[in-house]
């Protein structure tokens, strides 16, 4: 039994329910991102391929993607906040599992493990921002959650770095590990429980998910969440390793462009937020995407640099590329009712991690390393990005035609 009375969600107890989601995102993300700059590093202490490396990545998100897709059986039967605890325990002790690992094959175990609490996190936190959060103000509140990842890149992720530069890549993980537990028993006292969506479906799972999927506005927002995470992560896991083996660039100055980049990303992140509430999610979606080819451009096609240009470089990639999420998500977030949105948010990110899973693998299988060391490919991944970045824009024009048809029915039947 709960140890908080049920608290009524209003508009003054968003803030503190947001930013204790934001925390649990934050801490999601540092494990998740990680393990990506941490690539030199596993790739010369474990002796991988950036094909072993790129199906260590990729593990984990098609992990998430599997049981992200068995939590929906679930997902909108229980109370909100038990659910959440659940998940964030079992994320824990996957993530203590990543820092007793002491070969590849125990490692990727682990990270299926982490990978599997993960994947109920992802649909979880984004189902509980649209039960609290009315959507003339979700764009803020994605806004916020979704800086969680520059503030993983400022803060979790140069603290990791830097454990692993002087002591070990092991001790990382144990230091994530740590940090949850905190975040657990702050969730346990501070946040409400919501359980306003229990009883409005009755269908069992097999039914709800055939319904979803049959859906015709459903399945765009799958193939558009899988595309857009595609074209991100067939870049996102090789930016470190084609830094130190291709730039120039010290494997220990790494965390400083995640520092500096996170920076950035923390205010453009806000910015963003506010800006998909004024000018629409639509509009400010494809201006995202499309400023974000030059960055990707750039960046792989680069040689050996200077690190103030990687710095800058690194930035620029950061925050387009990981901002054309905030006005996605919030564009999406208007699909489903609110009876669905715990098992369409399950789905959904199941979906997600595995764009982002099979997109790094395939990245792996493109990308090879040279006898010099150098790594090959990352060009042809970088077109192949911009490809699938074209697609999302004219998926976002159907989706936001789609959402406009449904409200003016709405208004009709009224």
């Amino acid at each position: 039994m709960s140890l908080i009375r049920k608290v009524p969600i209003v508009a003054e107890n968003e803030l503190k329910y947001i930013l204790l989601l934001a925390a649990i995102q934050f801490v999601h993300m540092v494990d998740f991102v990680v393990l990506m700059p941490l690539g030199p590093t596993l790739m010369k202490d474990l002796s991988i391929t950036p094909a072993q490396f790129g199906t260590l990545v990729s593990s984990y998100n098609f992990s998430a993607a599997i049981f992200g897709i068995l939590f929906g059986s679930f997902a909108d039967k229980f109370d909100r906040k038990s659910l959440l605890l659940m998940a964030m325990v079992g994320f824990t002790l996957g993530t203590f599992s990543c820092g007793m690992a002491s070969d590849f094959h125990l490692l990727i175990t682990a990270r299926i493990i982490t990978g599997a609490f993960g994947g109920m996190l992802n649909g979880l936190i984004f189902a509980v921002i649209s039960d609290i959060v009315p959507f003339q103000r979700r764009g803020r509140a994605m806004g916020v959650v979704m800086s969680s990842f520059s503030v993983a890149s400022v803060v979790g992720v140069p603290i990791g770095l830097a454990i692993s530069d002087y002591s070990h890549w092991k001790f990382t993980f144990v230091f994530i590990g740590v940090f949850s537990m905190f975040i657990i028993l702050l969730a346990q006292f501070i946040f409400p429980n919501i359980t306003e969506h229990l009883g409005k479906d009755s269908k069992v799972f097999s039914s709800r998910l055939k319904k979803l999927f049959y859906n015709p506005r459903y399945r765009k927002s799958f193939l558009f969440i899988f595309l857009v995470s595609g074209s991100m992560f067939l870049l996102i896991p090789f930016l470190s390793p084609f830094a130190v083996k291709n730039m120039g660039i010290a494997t220990t100055n790494l965390k400083y462009m995640y520092l500096v980049g996170g920076l950035f990303t923390i205010v453009t992140a806000r910015v963003f937020g506010v800006l998909t509430d004024k000018v629409g999610a639509l509009k400010l979606f494809v201006l995202i995407v499309l400023v974000s080819f030059i960055p990707i451009s750039l960046y792989t096609h680069s040689g050996v640099i200077s690190f103030v240009t990687y710095l800058a470089l690194g930035s620029l990639f950061m925050t387009m590329v990981s901002g054309r999420m905030i006005p996605c998500m919030t564009l999406i977030s208007e699909v489903p009712g609110s009876e669905e949105r715990g098992l369409f948010m399950s789905v959904l990110h199941s979906v997600r991690s595995c764009g982002s899973g099979a997109a790094t693998f395939f990245g792996g299988l493109i990308i090879s390393e040279s006898a010099s060391g150098k790594l090959m490919g990352f060009n042809h991944a970088g077109y192949l990005s911009v490809l699938m970045g074209l697609s999302t824009i004219f998926l976002a024009f159907q989706i936001f035609k789609n959402i406009n048809e449904e409200s003016s029915s709405l208004v009709k039947q009224s």
